[in-house]
């Protein structure tokens, strides 16, 4: 059997999708009650109790490890998950890090990650960490003001960065979780090509079929909106790779084409898919 955490999110609903569609057994873990597909087992818990996770656990042999956003926070204790999952019998572990692990080591988010992947690495488990950069999906921030306005808002609006669709996250994580071979790898995951925010703009309004007017937003502004949703540490690191990526940031990995044997899906795919957010 196989856990997935963070089941009904941009990333794990397709991978517990991908996952049942293989013919795995699957418990989908989230916060509250939610559909899953037919045949998955469903369990509600909070990953800030990891003693809550145990059910979950109970006869697994893999565990797909994301977390949420409060435990990127100071004093969260998300090591302590590794640790509920070795007890609970589970053979392997993928969990889903950040490309800023490697990119900005010394962010405070980015030190606590850090530190994560190096108790999985010394856990005795098996292990596959996954470092994504930005996702697609962050452009859902913007369909209440399409919707309402046809206008998207945000900051640095000619700065882009190789976006990565959580598909492909959802694919590669599947991958990993079903086949040996990726054992101890540690893969980056970005789109195909650097794209802006006013370009993502442009994606939108073209699978709309209707333009789009873009707004540049401050830095204040944009932390204001985020940190309504995310600790106040990751919205200003997240904002200071949108501001100033550096060149490994912008660099294109290989390593979905690598996992999955073709090249990563480009925004516009993303954006068609998901047209029904922004209408």
């Amino acid at each position: 059997m196989i856990v997935v955490t963070g089941a009904t999110g941009n990333v794990g609903r397709p991978l517990t999708r991908a996952l049942a569609e293989a013919g795995q057994q699957v418990t989908a873990v989230s916060r509250h009650a939610a559909a899953v597909p037919d045949g998955v087992r469903h369990v509600v818990a909070d990953l800030a109790d990891p003693a809550g996770l145990q059910p979950a656990l109970t006869g697994a042999e893999a565990l797909f490890l994301l977390l949420s956003g409060d435990l990127h926070a100071a004093g969260a204790g998300p090591a302590d998950l590794i640790g509920q999952a070795a007890a609970g019998g589970v053979r392997r572990v993928v969990l889903l890090s950040t490309q800023g692990v490697a990119t900005r080591p010394f962010g405070a988010t980015r030190i606590a990650m850090r530190a994560l992947e190096e108790v999985l690495c010394d856990s005795g488990l098996e292990w596959v960490i996954l470092r994504p950069g930005g996702f697609a999906s962050n452009a859902l921030w913007w369909a209440g003001s399409i919707r309402a306005r046809r206008v998207v808002a945000a900051p640095f609006g000619d700065v882009g960065v190789p976006i990565v669709d959580p598909l492909d996250i959802a694919e590669v994580a599947a991958a990993c979780l079903l086949e040996d071979r990726h054992t101890g790898g540690v893969y980056e995951l970005t789109g195909p090509g650097v794209i802006t925010p006013r370009r993502q703009a442009a994606a939108i309004a073209a699978a709309l079929g209707s333009p789009v007017r873009f707004h540049d937003l401050t830095r204040d502004e944009a932390k204001a909106a985020m940190a309504q949703s995310m600790p106040a540490e990751l919205a200003e690191d997240t904002l200071t790779i949108l501001g100033s990526p550096n060149p490994a940031e912008l660099r294109v990995s290989p390593d979905v084409q690598r996992v999955l044997g073709r090249a990563p899906r480009p925004f516009a795919d993303w954006a068609a898919r998901n047209i029904a957010a922004f209408r």
